[in-house]
């Protein structure tokens, strides 16, 4: 992140990043328009529309995935990024493999979206990302940034965007004290909250859909504040 005319001339940004596609998008994306926040929504373009669903927190929840048909209406406003075709680790694929799962769903995402997609996030949990791995989608492919999925709870700027950490994943327990943290903060070099996670978790409860409505109420409206995409907070000039 650069300091020059960054973030309409604020030290301070903040932006949200989901992954999976899901139709609890809809209900999340609605949420975040009605308080000015903006995200960035990684989807697997070979999975969209797929039926299904997943054991978490001990409750059954729906893992449908978004209609393609629906991807440009529902993430309006929002950014759209590459999260693979099929939602592999990369760590265990050989080069060629990655550019295809990478770049093949960056340039159907691209079609569908109506704009050149540039983002990702790494799928899987575990160690889902290495120097390898984001070598070849740095020189392989037309991605510039891909989020890693390794909280860092801080703010500052960070080089490597092809394996960009953020500051916290939103069911995390140290949530709530990171934002009082970060809104807190007097900023004289630039400070971005990165915040991400899977919207299917709050039906799970490991996050309550109010409580995460009320951590965006505290978020809001802040005039020191920049509110962007992924793209708009990183990528900058």
């Amino acid at each position: 992140m650069k300091e020059t005319n960054m973030w309409n001339g604020k030290k301070k940004a903040i932006t949200f990043s989901f992954d999976d596609g899901v139709t609890q998008d809809i209900r999340l994306t609605q949420m975040l328009n009605a308080y000015g926040l903006k995200a960035t929504f990684n989807l697997n373009s070979a999975l969209l529309g797929l039926q299904g669903s997943l054991e978490r927190n001990g409750k059954k929840v729906s893992h449908q995935k978004i209609l393609a048909c629906d991807v440009r209406r529902v993430y309006q406003g929002h950014e759209i990024a590459a999260h693979t075709l099929t939602h592999p680790n990369l760590t265990t694929l050989d080069d060629d493999t990655i550019v295809h799962q990478v770049e093949t769903d960056r340039r159907i995402l691209s079609e569908i979206a109506g704009y050149e997609v540039v983002g990702m996030a790494y799928p899987c949990g575990g160690v889902n990302n290495d120097d390898r791995v984001a070598a070849v989608i740095r020189e392989r492919t037309g991605i510039k940034y891909a989020r890693t999925i390794t909280s860092t709870c801080r703010f500052d700027g960070q080089d490597n965007l092809f394996r960009f950490d953020p500051s916290v994943y939103y069911i995390d327990a140290d949530l709530e004290s990171i934002v009082d943290k970060f809104l807190a903060l007097k900023a004289d070099q630039p400070q971005l909250l990165y915040i991400w996670g899977h919207s299917y978790e709050m039906d799970a409860e490991y996050i309550s859909w109010e409580k995460f409505e009320s951590i965006c109420k505290r978020l809001a409206g802040h005039s020191d504040i920049f509110y962007g995409t992924n793209k708009e907070t990183l990528l900058v000039k």
